[in-house]
């Protein structure tokens, strides 16, 4: 996609500190992190949302995670890591191309934010029925 930022920083129009690179994945330190090592895999090929990355570019994306999140715990000292991938804007997702972000926490530096919230029970039967629906469509 021509106009994709993304899409520019996989084509070398953008600059990025880049972190990775293979045939289908570019991996890239974020640029407003929520904290240090905060890092975007995202696949070479535009898709803007989940519904619409192959599933050979997101097999590549979350199997390159597991790299990356390694490469955190040893290079940075990561006690933990979040990882967040968002899918409209209606959840905040400013580029519409597909990205995994990866936020480590470093030892004794402060909790993530977006990884805190309020546990609340929920209605076990509305739980229930919808659990079933999403099982019957994933039969479909």
């Amino acid at each position: 996609m021509e106009e994709c930022i993304f899409c520019k920083i996989v084509r070398g129009e953008i600059p990025s500190c880049k972190v990775h690179e293979d045939e289908r994945v570019f991996v890239f330190e974020d640029i407003n992190p929520l904290a240090d090592g905060h890092t975007l895999i995202i696949p070479k090929n535009h898709a803007a949302t989940i519904w619409e990355i192959t599933e050979e570019d997101l097999l590549a994306v979350h199997s390159t995670s597991k790299r990356l999140a390694e490469a955190m715990h040893q290079a940075l000292d990561a006690t933990d890591v979040a990882c967040v991938q968002l899918n409209g804007k209606g959840v905040n997702q400013i580029v519409p191309h597909y990205h995994l972000h990866l936020i480590p926490r470093i030892k004794g530096a402060p909790e993530i934010d977006l990884t805190k919230w309020e546990l609340k029970p929920g209605d076990m039967d509305r739980i229930q029925e919808i659990g079933d629906k999403l099982s019957a469509a994933m039969k479909a």
